[in-house]
């Protein structure tokens, strides 16, 4: 294996401490005789417990060897992978060396253990051949990379030459792209003020506009603007604003669910974050997706300035903010900002003395946002309206509807007031009751 993984060229990057490298020493040491059986044999299981984590963080079954290389292939970010993701196949002599590294991962699927397992009395390698996993919630594991893993897999394990690798990769790049912005639909920040990292989110609730009851006019200008963006088309920042509980985030986490497949991607950011924008934005503007920075529950104290930051990003920086990355932010304040009676005089209070002056700056920076959609409370129809719809989503739910209703009243007085999530939350209290009366 080795004198195999010796050969890489562009895919060298996966050395290392990674499985397949550090198997490649163990390998080595036991051709060379460099090494106990005994130890050996423990090496190489620890690595194998190494692939039955990976396994279960991302549900691979089957031939565990084979979704661990095809993971390899699709994850590791070099200029040929970037470059075909980015304008699919290309002429050039990178060509040549990518074909290289396509024959040697033809032949590590192709890899025989049994000379090794025969000589330390294992069978690891041919158990993980032959694997059935345990089956596990969604949740559990990330569904849309082990998906997209198994499936190549299958097409490569398949292949009868190293040319037929390389175009199935490549077919695999330019319509999903790699790596993790590749792979996942939405990310967060994690770090400090110093340094941060791109994290992707690997159990995003697999939410549906039509989940959301109601709002269809707010839903259609929001889809209209995505799906410019996702064109190539003019499209703008959006803010949704309104009343709590009434389904803005629900909204922007269905809508790249909805477009995931055509290239859009979502990346969340705290306020607290607003200092990483500018290299966040960086990292991103050349990738071939489409990214939304998504900003939840978007407000300002007065003596916070964090939203100067905010404006200078979104326009009126001096570096173009790039094509690929439009700003949906959700807020309950109309105007983003706290404004006090205070900002409304030109009286000199607390040392400003243009104060009309200081709720302009304030105010502008909702003007950054070319589109604004309110989400309002639903009347008390429109309630009733969204609870029945609800209910009738669960089968198990089987009382009358004026029961329904009734009981949807009270709660609501209790827990919150009208809005979508009191009807949400009702609901699931109805489902709770009827499972424990089954």
């Amino acid at each position: 294996m080795y004198k195999k993984l010796s050969r890489l060229i562009i895919y060298r990057d996966v050395e290392g401490d990674s499985i397949l490298w550090t198997l490649g020493r163990i390998f080595e040491d036991f051709d060379t005789a460099a090494d106990t059986h005994e130890h050996l044999r423990a090496r190489i299981y620890v690595q194998v417990r190494r692939l039955l984590e990976l396994a279960t963080k991302y549900g691979f079954d089957n031939n565990l060897w084979h979704n661990y290389l095809t993971f390899l292939l699709i994850t590791d970010e070099n200029p040929f992978s970037l470059t075909y993701e980015k304008a699919g196949k290309q002429e050039g002599t990178v060509n040549r060396f990518a074909l290289n590294d396509f024959q040697v991962f033809k032949e590590l699927f192709d890899f025989d253990f049994s000379p090794i397992e025969s000589a330390l009395g294992i069978d690891c390698f041919s158990t993980l051949s032959d694997y059935h996993a345990i089956a596990k919630r969604e949740q559990i594991y990330n569904k849309n990379v082990s998906e997209k893993v198994r499936t190549l897999s299958r097409e490569l394990e398949n292949a009868p030459d190293a040319e037929t690798v390389f175009a199935a990769v490549a077919d695999f790049y330019r319509a999903y792209g790699v790596g993790m912005f590749g792979l996942n639909k939405a990310f967060r920040l994690s770090g400090d003020e110093r340094a941060f990292s791109i994290q992707p989110i690997t159990n995003m609730e697999p939410i549906r506009l039509d989940d959301l009851i109601g709002y269809e006019l707010q839903k259609n200008r929001l889809i209209e603007n995505t799906e410019a963006f996702v064109a190539g088309r003019g499209a703008n920042n959006v803010l949704l604003y309104g009343d709590s509980g009434t389904g803005k985030s629900t909204s922007i986490k269905a809508i790249v669910n909805r477009y995931y497949d055509q290239g859009l991607r979502m990346i969340e950011i705290y306020k607290h974050q607003f200092c990483h924008l500018s290299a966040v934005i960086s990292r991103i503007k050349n990738r071939n997706y489409r990214f939304i920075i998504y900003m939840d529950d978007l407000s300002f104290e007065e003596q916070e300035i964090e939203y100067k930051y905010l404006k200078a990003i979104i326009e009126g920086g001096v570096e173009t903010k790039p094509d690929n990355v439009l700003i949906y932010a959700t807020s309950n304040r109309r105007h983003l900002i706290k404004e006090t009676w205070n900002d409304r005089t030109d009286s000199e209070i607390k040392g400003d003395i243009h104060r009309s002056e200081t709720i302009e700056e304030k105010l502008s920076l909702v003007n950054r946002f070319g589109l604004s959609i309110g989400y309002f409370k639903p009347s008390r129809p429109e309630f009733d309206h969204i609870v029945l719809a609800l209910a009738a989503r669960h089968p198990e739910i089987n009382l009358p509807e004026e029961q329904i209703l009734a009981e949807a009243h009270a709660w609501e007085l209790r827990n919150g007031g009208i809005s979508g999530r009191t009807a949400q939350q009702f609901v699931n209290h109805l489902c709770g009751k009827s499972e424990t009366k089954q």
